[in-house]
């Protein structure tokens, strides 16, 4: 085992990363466990490991657009350009999908990034089917579609130009600055009725925010960011997400009040949520952020969740149940009234075109 991947027996935060540490996916056959042998050579070497460094691995993927049926969120198809994201946040409930890749869903989910190089081509595919029927498509839903290396890859506006050749309309959630650099696509699309943008905000607080999602935008630029959006004419909306008992929660409003004050119209929140290892990597990240009041944060928690730490059935995952869900749910409400946020325009899907199926005859006209 090189020292670089050993998990010590007390992780230390990393500045920059999110995790700490590379946990075990669930699917791995064999688990290396470290074990101090008194001296402390173990915690040496650690100490002594340089911070992982990111590696995108350029893939071509065989199939880009996923379906779900679920009736929490309000689309059927999605998108993501990436796997993996290096923007780190401690809490993304995307990181057990790279368990799918026999990798740690810690350290291996921010630093060990995949690019569907691809991408565009194969939704073009997708699109060019006969049984095709245009719906509004979600982009960048798993995985953040302008996380930094987008900057490099442009996967998501590869994208974009197809949809935006397509008419075909979709949304985007991020929580990087960086959509700003694609003011020229979704500008027009919007005036078309093709595009809507949400914003996630966790927290206004930067120090916070550096150690919950360290490579993410910080939260004044992307209240920035919406309200060049929304000054541009784009359908704007921000998303408490996730929202987090006793870390977080009671900026509920302010958060909401900030938004609405950079252009937001509609608002919504989520609570965090915590699906197979991302159990174990957040019970990490209190233990090393916040000691005090990691037991009483897992207390509320699973107070929302029937008594685990996460609840996955339908129409509970996303707001839990009980007395505390019940007040954050009273007190959303109420800011949202107050404050006057409304809905998103729907999405057209009348003026759609079908791009042309590939043909190894090539097109005369």
């Amino acid at each position: 085992m090189s020292a670089d991947r050993i998990r010590p027996p007390v992780p230390t935060a990393r500045k920059g990363r999110g995790s700490a540490s590379w946990v075990a996916g669930r699917y791995e056959k064999r688990v290396a466990v470290a074990e101090d042998d008194g001296w402390d050579a173990l915690q040496a070497l650690q100490d002594e490991a340089p911070s992982p460094d990111t590696v995108v691995v350029e893939e071509r993927a065989r199939t880009v657009l996923s379906r779900n049926r679920s009736p929490d969120v309000g689309f059927d198809r999605s998108v993501n350009p990436y796997r993996g994201c290096e923007h780190g946040c401690i809490y993304c409930f995307a990181r057990p999908s790279h368990a799918y890749l026999d990798l740690s869903p810690g350290l291996d989910f921010e630093t060990r990034l995949f690019a569907k190089t691809n991408a565009a081509e194969r939704l073009r595919a997708e699109l060019a089917k006969p049984g095709y029927a245009c719906a509004p498509l979600a982009l960048g839903i798993n995985t953040d579609a302008y996380q930094p290396i987008e900057r490099r890859y442009r996967v998501t506006r590869a994208l974009i130009e197809l949809l935006a050749e397509t008419r075909h309309p979709f949304s985007l959630i991020t929580k990087n600055a960086g959509i700003v650099r694609d003011l020229d696509l979704l500008a027009p699309l919007a005036a078309q009725g093709l595009a809507t943008v949400h914003f996630s905000v966790t927290t206004l607080d930067n120090r916070l925010s550096a150690r919950m999602e360290p490579r993410a935008a910080a939260p004044h630029a992307r209240l920035r960011a919406m309200r060049t959006l929304a000054d541009a004419g784009i359908p704007v909306g921000v998303m408490v997400a996730p929202v987090v008992p006793a870390i977080t929660d009671h900026e509920l409003e302010a958060i909401l009040g900030a938004a609405r004050e950079a252009g937001a119209g509609p608002a919504g929140y989520v609570l965090l949520r915590l699906p197979h290892e991302l159990k174990t990597l957040w019970r990490e990240w209190l233990e090393l952020h916040y000691p005090d009041r990691a037991a009483h944060v897992m207390s509320l928690l699973q107070q929302l969740h029937g008594g685990r730490d996460y609840d996955s059935r339908f129409g509970h995952r996303m707001r839990g149940q009980g007395p505390f869900a019940d007040l954050l749910a009273s007190r959303f409400a109420r800011a949202r009234r107050a404050l006057g946020f409304g809905r998103l325009p729907p999405l057209r899907t009348d003026l759609f075109v079908a791009p042309r199926a590939p043909s190894p005859q090539g097109q005369l006209f």
